[in-house]
């Protein structure tokens, strides 16, 4: 069935949620490694994840990613 309606997304939009879903990823894999490394007694590795300086770049990232979001949502009402 063919209709009208076509995906045609904002460029900048598809690098957004690209980003975005690439960092969700990201701190999942954060979190499974800190359960396991808890589980297992790794000291080292859940100090490095408790680190405050590895929260703050992930923080940059994700304002980064939502400025990505909130330039795109702007362009593409401009339109």
């Amino acid at each position: 069935m063919k209709t009208n309606f076509t995906n045609d997304y904002n460029p900048l939009f598809k690098v957004a949620a690209r980003g975005l879903k690439y960092f969700l990823l990201t701190l999942l894999g954060f979190a499974i490694a800190y359960v396991m490394s808890t589980v297992f007694g790794v000291v080292p590795i859940v100090q490095m994840l408790q680190s405050a300086i590895l929260w703050q770049w992930l923080l940059r990232i994700f304002l980064f990613i939502f400025c990505l979001f909130a330039i795109a949502m702007i362009l593409d009402s401009w339109k």
